[in-house]
Formats: structure tokens, sequence, C-alpha cells
């Protein structure tokens, strides 16, 4: 390639691989040999006292090699991410149906399997919450109310032309990963543990494992190529699987795998929050909010796993893209027996978003009045920057003018008028359509995880290995890091080989999550490779005896005033001359800062913008409905390859879209997950994508803060276009009374809606 690679739509790295099916993934890498399989001894009971444990049976199986559980632990039974209340194996109680109690190991999968259904264990029943209302209805509360607020609600809202009050649940939802968790953990000769994890913070897991274990964290090393998708769900779930079965692998000096069914997978892991969320807005009769109360309820199940960050950002993000001077938010944080909730794309956000839109709609529909108007009358102004109910001025609004593109190229108005038409005169298939913006924060929350390192090698040929801490799940993360070094380089993408991440190269890794990955690991790649550029154009200068402003590097080449060396035959002259041909990388996210007690700060380094409309069809007589049209418009700076960055705000779409409209989780009275397996759990399939589906990156976007080539973050923001999908449905069968559907909006929802 003789153009520089950055901002070019870059075929993904591994797109020949998932399409062959050459591309591994743990389950696919060739066993050692005498590895043993683990397989889980589940609790039937959602909250119960643990009695007597039978593992006789199961030890009789020709095969079984032994069972571990809490008893078998040599440090501490602890693989949670922050609190200390995730235990490995469930101790003297159990606290959701589904929680790891044992394991068995054996020497085939399917005879651990067959193994796990032989231990007999003795439960004693206890009262059990379940849902989010019984949780309420006791206080059940697993962390302590937190609040945030600006200027005077109160007084705004008895001030307020006219009042509304309103109550929106929405559902949670399974990531439904294509790879389900997985490990599998190799004893070395001198008794360390080298560790392959489906997981997206492979520090995370060094550390769980060496908690478990006992033992020093350099004395385990995480290794991680790829994932089978993420989405939040290998952020801290993983912890466990890997732990495991590096508890056997230390114990019995051999290698150990675990990989879960999919039936054990949804039982046994988190899922996207629950929520219940109550408001009281106060308004004028053009739609203009003058004040807000919004209390959030979050269901957390039974640990806190991330829930306090999560349930912070959904109050971050209780504004979307509207400027509320007068603002009050609540968070109250519930104990359920059910698995505990844990990130999921968007990490509350969503769920925030959510609550706003369906004020916004509730104010369109008591004033007779187009929502986008309403919309447009609510958002953050460009100038000058306004504050948040957090404190933090958005100096880079742009939601306004692409809302307005938007509309225009997907003719807006008049598609409106055309539906509203169709409506008056057929009863039984309703269109609606509906268009909602997104403005989401980029960055950690907790300051300290924005952080990141990387290690660059050159090797004398002129070849490039690089290595960083974030995990390739599917998003293209190694594609932009191959594009990103061989830009500063100057090199062909054929130059460059990213490997496989782990954590004896670059170590304590953040997460790749909040859609950072390629904002802090590409701009620690990009530093890595500009030390070695500085520091070989410096030999050079030297050298040749010229000063450095009379060098330049070009595509592959170093010029002179009188000599020209291609990068083969610097690397080779610089390797003679005993320069360093290795460097590190390190980038911390600049200018955020946030203190909780206070609620006051800068959480976020910039915010991503975009904006979807979505047209369906609905079914008065059986609620059945089809999204017919998709038009999206997304802001996402300077992409750094347009190709990648689409297909995140296409698939992300679609996510949400199963969030909103199929995906529901449903539990029985005693605790159970019924919907533990596609044939119950609805995820979207390919023929629930629009027919028409339009996505476009937003031509003006540029970010103005300093980031990676001034790109934008893309993994999250796009999901949450699919609110637009969601409002659409209820404006469909939206008449003279308001519906104000409950989410995910499942056809049975809509027809009694209706």
């Amino acid at each position: 390639m003789s153009q520089d690679p950055i901002h070019q739509p870059i075929a993904h790295d591994s797109a020949v691989g998932h399409v062959t099916g050459s591309a591994r993934y743990v389950d696919d890498e060739p066993l050692p040999a005498h590895t043993l399989h683990l397989a889980p001894v589940l609790s039937t009971c959602a909250h119960g006292e643990l009695g007597a444990r039978d593992y006789s049976g199961a030890l009789a199986m020709p095969g079984v090699v032994a069972v571990y559980d809490v008893d078998r632990i040599p440090g501490r039974n602890d693989v949670s991410p922050v609190a200390g209340d995730d235990p490995l194996f469930a101790d003297q109680r159990v606290e959701y149906a589904g929680q790891l109690i044992a394991v068995v190991a054996a020497h085939s999968r399917v005879i651990a399997q067959q193994a796990a259904q032989r231990v007999r264990i003795e439960t004693r029943p206890l009262p059990a919450i379940v849902t989010l209302e019984q949780a309420m209805a006791q206080s059940s509360f697993i962390q302590a109310p937190y609040q945030m607020e600006a200027g005077q609600p109160d007084q705004a809202l008895s001030d307020a032309p006219h009042r509304l009050s309103g109550t929106l649940d929405i559902g949670g939802q399974d990531h439904f990963y294509l790879e389900g968790q997985a490990a599998l953990a190799m004893p070395n000769n001198e008794g360390d543990l080298r560790i392959l994890s489906s997981t997206q913070h492979p520090s995370e897991v060094q550390h769980a494992v060496a908690r478990v274990l006992g033992w020093a964290q350099h004395r385990v090393d995480v290794h991680v190529r790829r994932l089978g998708g993420g989405f939040g769900g290998k952020e801290t779930q993983g912890n466990g699987v890997a732990a495991a079965c590096a508890l056997v692998a230390s114990d019995l000096g051999c290698p150990v795998k675990w990989v879960l069914d999919r039936d054990d997978d949804m039982r046994m892991t988190g899922k996207r929050h629950d929520f219940k969320i109550q408001y009281q807005v106060g308004f004028d009769a053009a739609g203009r909010i003058h004040a807000l109360d919004m209390t959030q309820h979050v269901r957390c199940g039974y640990s806190m796993d991330l829930s306090s960050a999560i349930a912070d950002r959904a109050m971050f993000h209780a504004d979307n893209a509207y400027h509320i001077e007068n603002m009050r938010v609540r968070s109250l944080r519930y104990k359920t027996h059910t698995v505990s909730a844990t990130a999921f794309r968007g990490f509350g956000g969503p769920q925030g978003m959510m609550g706003i839109e369906r004020v916004i709609q509730a104010i369109a529909h008591e004033l007779r009045l187009d929502p986008v108007d309403v919309r447009l009358r609510n958002l953050y102004p460009q100038a000058p920057p306004q504050r948040t109910h957090y404190g933090m001025a958005v100096q880079d609004a742009v939601t306004e003018p692409l809302i307005h593109d938007l509309m225009e190229a997907c003719d807006y108005r008049k598609r409106r008028a055309e539906i509203q038409a169709h409506n008056a005169t057929q009863p039984t298939i309703r269109r609606g359509i509906a268009l909602t913006p997104v403005k989401f924060g980029i960055s950690f929350t907790t300051t300290h995880l924005n952080q990141a390192g990387a290690l660059v090698h050159i090797y004398q040929d002129g070849s490039v290995q690089v290595n960083h801490g974030g995990i390739e799940m599917g998003q293209g993360l190694y594609t932009k890091i191959s594009q990103l070094a061989a830009s500063v380089l100057g090199l062909e993408l054929s130059s460059i080989r990213v490997t496989q991440t782990q954590t004896d190269k670059v170590p304590n890794t953040s997460a790749t999550a909040a859609s950072s990955g390629a904002d802090m690991n590409g701009m620690a790649v990009v530093r890595a490779c500009e030390t070695l550029r500085e520091r070989l154009m410096s030999f050079v200068a030297q050298h040749w005896s010229c000063d450095l402003e009379q060098l330049s590097w070009e595509r592959g080449q170093v010029r002179g005033p009188d000599q020209v060396w291609s990068f083969g035959e610097l690397i080779q002259q610089a390797y003679l001359n005993r320069i360093s041909l290795s460097a590190v990388g390190f980038y911390a996210t600049p200018d955020i800062h946030w203190d909780r007690e206070q609620a006051q700060g800068r959480p976020f380094y910039y915010f991503a913008y975009g904006a979807a409309v979505t047209e369906v069809s609905v079914d008065t007589l059986t609620g059945e409905n089809r999204i017919d049209r998709v038009d999206i418009l997304h802001d996402c700076g300077r992409s750094l390859n347009p190709a990648i960055d689409l297909g995140q705000i296409e698939g992300g779409y679609i996510q949400g879209l199963g969030w909103l409209t199929t995906e529901e989780l449903v539990w029985s009275e005693q605790g159970t997950l019924m919907t533990h397996a596609p044939s119950t759990y609805k995820v979207p399939c390919a023929r629930d994508t629009p027919a028409i589906f339009n996505a476009q990156l937003w031509a003006p976007g540029q970010n103005r803060e300093l980031t990676v080539r001034r790109s934008k973050a893309v993994g999250e923001p796009p999901l949450m276009l699919a609110m637009s999908a969601f409002y659409a449905l209820e404006d469909a069968i939206t008449q003279d009374t308001y519906p104000a559907l409950n989410a995910p909006a499942t056809a049975e929802r809509l027809l009694n809606a209706l």
C-alpha cells in the first residue's frame, strides 16, 4: 500500500480466518498430553444453606480424577473484580440458581459432565428475592443510594407550566457471544501457570487466579489471541472459569481445560441489569424541559460485580443529548437472589438513555407534537458549552447538525406524514417511525483504569512485532493497531505483526471495555513507534553528519542530503551500531477526573454522537412486527477504518434491537432462569435485519480532543441507536392514550398494549 493506511477501509486481519474456520479460539487449540476436563456442579436453589455433599457417585466413575470445592482452595475463595463478594465456589450457602458449588475433573468432557450429574448436594431452602419489585418492597439494597443533582429541580418542577410522571421497566439481556466462556491452564516445569483464557481482561484473570492459589501474580501468565465475542460478558465472568482450571492444574500438575456449554453459560454468567425508571418532568407548551426528577431502580443480582460503576454510568447518561438545567437523578441498587448482573455493551448508558427518551416521547404525546421537534428544542447547544447534571462542560455538542443532516438524507418529515396518513385508513397493519439521538461519554469512569501499554520490536530484517494490552473480540482492534504502527513507521501493513495479548509482555492492562480499546492501546502503540522513529532518526543524523531537519522519512525510506536508505538498510545499520530496536509505549487519558462524593467532575474525555431513524410495521391482530427501514448517521470523528467502524455501527444497532424487542429473560418464581438456550431466548437473526439499512459515518466528524488521529470510539455508542426501533414500535400503536411500553417490546407486549 503506497498511501498512509490510516482512515482507509482495510479488511479485518482475521476475516479470512473467520470465514474459513482457521482462526483459532481457546477450544481450537491442540490439547497437550494428559489434559483433564472440567464440568460444573451447580446450585438448583436460588437461596439456601448448604448441607452434606456426596461426591462418591462421581468419583466412582471410570475416568474421573477428582472433585474440587471450596475446601480445596489454598488461597482466597474470591474471583470478584472489586468487592470481594464473588466466591469461586459456594461455601456455606448458595445465592442463585446456577451458582458453582464444585467442579469434576475427568479425562474427557463427556465423562466430567456425566459425573457431575451424580453429585448429591443437600440444600435447605431460604426465602429468595427474585424480582426487582420484590427487592424494592423489601428495601434489599446492595449499596447505599446515590444521587446527582443540578439546579433547583423541586422549585422548577413546581413552577413548570406542565407536569407529567411515569414509569419504564427495562429488561436484562444475555450476551450470547458465539464462543462460550473457556480457559486452558498449563503448568510449566517450574510450577508456574500459563493460561489461555477467553477474557476481555487478562490482568484481572491473572489477579483472580493468583488470589485463589495464594500466589504472587508474576507466577501466572495469561494469553489471549481473540474472543468469539465479548460485549462485556467476558470482562469479569471469565475469572471463575480460569481460576477453576488453574486450581486443578496447579494441584495435579497437568493441563486442565473448561469450556462452558450454552445452557451452563447462560445459567452461570451475568446479564445486563434490569431497570425500573420513575420520573417527574416539568415542561412548557413548546416541549422544553424545565425540570426532571428521575429515580433509577437497578437489579444487581447476588453480588456487586461492576454494578456500582454501571449504575453510575446510567446516571451519567440520564440526560442523553439534552441539556436539562434543573435535574435530579437518584440510583437505588438492589440485591436479588439471581446471577450477578455485569458489564454489557453500553455499561448502564443504554438504560439511562432509554429513560430520558421515554420522557421526550411522553411530552410529545401530551402536547401533540412531533417527538423530533421536542428533541431538537432540548438538545445541548453547539455554543456556548453547557454543563451536565454532574458538572461536565459539553464542548463538542454536534447532535443538532447531525440530526438535521440525517432528517434531510432520509426525508423524515415526508415519511412521517405518509405514515400518519396510512394509519388513518389502515387499522390492521399500523406503521411507526422514530428518531433518537445518542450522546455517549468515552472513558472509564473509574479514572485509574484509563491507561494502556505497548511493546514494539523491530527485527534485523525490518519486520515489526507489536504487542499491546487490548483484546481482539471481532471489533477489528488488531487491524487498527496494525494501521497505526504502519503509519508511524512508514511501512506496508505486511511488515507489521500484532501478536496475542500476554500479561508477561504488557503488564497491568485495563479491560478492553468502555469503548476505549483503540483509543488507549492505539495511542500506546503510536508512542512506542514514535520513540523508535525518533531514536532511529537521531542515529541517521549522527551517522550522516547532518541535521534532523535535513532528513525525511517517507514510505519505507529515509532520505538525507546525499543518501537514501531503505527501511531494511536503516535497521541493519542501526543494529550494527548497537541502537536499541525495541520500545515501550504508555498512555494515560488526560484531563479526566471524578469526585464521586461530590458527584462532580469530568469523567469522560469526550462524547461520541449519533442518530437513527427507524420505520416499523405492526400487525394489530397478533402483535407481530418488522423493522422496515433504518437510517443511521454516526460520528466517528476521523475514523481510523471506515469499513470496520460501519460494521460496528450496524452490528451494535442489531444487538440493541434484540435487547429492546425480542430478547426476554424469564425467571421462575423459584429463581430458575427459564430462557437459557436459543430455543427460548430469541436473539435477532438474519431475517430481522431491516430490508433497507442505510448506515453512514458523519462526514464533518472531527474529534476536538487529541485522540489517536482524531478518531472517536465506536464500540458501544451504536447499540443505543436501536432506541429508535423501540420508540417506532411504540409510535405505531399510539393512538389517543399513550401506551408507555416496557422493554423488550415483544409481540406479546405490543398486543397487550393494543
